[in-house]
């Protein structure tokens, strides 16, 4: 019989833990649940610890901190992870273990958007834009057609829990799942289910204009580390054109006059053109070892697909 658990990151949920639990358990009554407690200030864990759940703790402040410490500690079949704020409905796990115990699937997101329920639900709109711009930008960069990049309903097989180096500290977490699955040919299936909003009293934890600029620096990033050749070409043709413009002057001036007069400028576009040189040839270089990063993966999971 395959051993499925359910992880539960929490930090101060309170108001919404034991619901939580209590609707897995009657979903999944042979599963392990646990509650990863993350230096919550108010009841969360007493009330976790009445309802039966398996307790343990993560000393680090970040959900990222959170899930790595899961995927290191617990050792399943299937793992559903799930938020421990009650807006993800226990009913659709059986969907999201389908999908992974047939093996038509890594990874099985619980996806919020299609049937339009988190549009209506939810309330912090900027959320949804950011939400939004971080999916487009993934779905251009691997020609992927994913809808939803950030839920915190997800399934997985061993293989990708205990093949993911978790990296990021805080709430990127998701993305960086969602980015080594596409990058690594992991296959991911998303199914649609129902959101609902925190209850009345419930708050969350995500910043409306911090968390907008982690958006930002989460794409400058995607596309440095999966794409370095993209990246680098384009802050290299960047420097390339403005070598150009600064230096068409001192090119003009030169023939007209069989002399230099702006020198700072030709100083300027010689160094930028160089630099643009520099930034292709890391462009190559990188692309060159992110595909033999990729190959040194292929043969890791080969080793752990025999030896498990």
């Amino acid at each position: 019989m395959e051993k499925i658990v359910v992880m539960i990151p929490c930090y101060n949920e309170e108001l919404t833990i034991g619901k939580v639990i209590t609707d897995f358990r009657r979903e999944l009554p042979t599963a392990e649940i646990y509650v990863y407690d993350n230096n919550s200030k108010d009841n969360t864990v007493e009330i976790a610890k009445s309802m039966g759940a398996i307790i343990r703790y993560e000393l680090n402040q970040g959900k990222g901190n959170v899930i790595r410490r899961m995927f290191r500690e617990i050792d399943a079949d299937i793992y559903i992870m799930v938020d421990g704020d009650d807006t993800y409905p226990a009913e659709s796990v059986h969907k999201l273990i389908e999908v992974i115990k047939n093996g038509e699937a890594d990874v099985a997101i619980g996806d919020r958007l299609s049937n339009g329920t988190y549009q209506k639900e939810n309330k912090r709109r900027f959320h949804q834009f950011g939400n939004n711009i971080v999916r487009d930008s993934i779905n251009k960069l691997f020609k992927s057609n994913l809808r939803d990049i950030m839920t915190g309903y997800r399934a997985f097989n061993k293989i990708f829990v205990k093949n993911i180096p978790i990296l990021s500290p805080k709430f990127e977490v998701e993305t960086e799942m969602t980015l080594h699955a596409l990058d690594k040919r992991f296959i991911i299936k998303e199914i649609p289910i129902e959101y609902r909003d925190r209850p009345k009293g419930s708050s969350s934890k995500l910043n409306t204009l911090k968390d907008g600029m982690k958006v930002i620096k989460t794409i400058i990033k995607m596309y440095k580390d999966y794409k370095p050749r993209k990246f680098f070409f384009l802050l290299g043709a960047i420097f390339l054109l403005l070598g150009i413009i600064i230096g068409i002057p001192v090119i003009i001036e030169f023939i007209k006059y069989n002399y230099i007069f702006k020198v700072p400028s030709a100083i300027l576009a010689t160094g930028l053109v160089i630099l643009s040189i520099i930034v292709f040839q890391s462009g190559v270089i990188l692309d060159t070892i992110n595909e033999q990063h990729r190959e040194l993966y292929e043969l890791q999971l080969i080793n752990y697909m025999r030896n498990k």
